[in-house]
């Protein structure tokens, strides 16, 4: 099988994930899940140099006639007390929340607003037109997964996701080194000011930018730190406890992860999300077996 264009190859061999340092000054901190940094054997496999973007999702759309579950009534299996006004679409949008918000509480920014979905970013009076290169978001997992079977792809595990990201850089905090701004120059579509209050935009964006706006990494992949997060196809919690949801760990942090707040778009960091969680700054990317 030749190599498709838009995917790179990575070769099998034993590679270092994970991280159990913080930088003194406290200009970076790695978090408690990400630990131990540790040695992982991983057997060669192909993985999207980007993001699914727009136009990619319009196509599989147009094939299969999906429906994403942020088009969808919420599950009445998994949400039985919610009343007819409740039981409709919506999905999650970033809203930059008043001054004097304690941000302590996440909650105070985000908005479940109805009609908000892949083709409606910002909710229902916004839409994707000219933004064809973007990473799609609002998709969930079996969205994702959706779109990976009808691709002949995979979604990618965690550690496979973190060791294409590092770009063949071992034990850097970056996708492409350790300083945030080599040469004063942003390297990724993340939040710059005090988040969530003021995005002073010094990337040049607020929300998504197109994939490849910034350099890529060692192997050939874009936007692996920022821009939106990705699902990976690994159990958050191997064993959830009674009640709660199934979680999968989602990488790369995004446009709000921000150096005053949230350090996740470094390629070792990672957060767990619920499988019918959809909202303005999730994507994924697809991977596949080389057989």
């Amino acid at each position: 099988m030749s190599l498709p264009i838009d995917m790179a190859t990575i070769p099998a061999d034993t590679y270092q994930v994970g991280c159990d340092r913080c930088y003194p000054d406290g200009s970076v901190r790695c978090y408690p899940e990400e630990s131990p940094a540790r040695q992982v054997k991983i057997e060669s496999f192909r993985i999207d140099l980007a993001p699914v973007t727009n136009k990619d999702f319009s196509t599989f759309v147009e094939q299969t006639g999906h429906l994403t579950v942020s088009e969808l009534p919420p599950d009445p299996k998994q949400y039985p007390d919610l009343t007819p006004e409740e039981s409709i679409p919506e999905s999650l949008v970033f809203q930059p929340p008043p001054k004097n918000v304690d941000r302590s509480n996440p909650l105070a920014w985000w908005e479940l607003v109805a009609g908000a979905d892949w083709r409606h970013p910002q909710g229902p009076t916004s839409n994707i037109a000219g933004l064809d290169d973007h990473p799609v978001v609002h998709v969930a997992y079996s969205d994702a997964e959706a779109y990976a079977k009808w691709a002949g792809k995979r979604l990618p595990s965690a550690e496979e996701w973190e060791v294409a990201a590092r770009g063949g850089l071992v034990d850097a905090q970056y996708a492409w080194g350790n300083e945030l701004k080599p040469n004063n120059r942003w390297m990724a579509n993340i939040w710059q000011g005090a988040f969530p209050w003021t995005n002073e935009e010094e990337d040049g964006w607020f929300w998504t930018s197109p994939v490849g706006t910034f350099p890529a990494n060692g192997y050939g992949l874009v936007d692996v730190c920022g821009n939106v997060w990705e699902w990976t196809k690994s159990a958050y919690l191997l064993t959830p406890t009674p009640g709660e949801q199934e979680r999968r760990i989602i990488k790369g942090g995004s446009f709000l992860c921000a150096e005053n707040y949230c350090v996740r778009y470094r390629p070792s960091a990672l957060q767990g999300q619920t499988l019918d969680t959809a909202t303005c700054h999730m994507g994924f990317r697809c991977a596949q077996n080389i057989s």
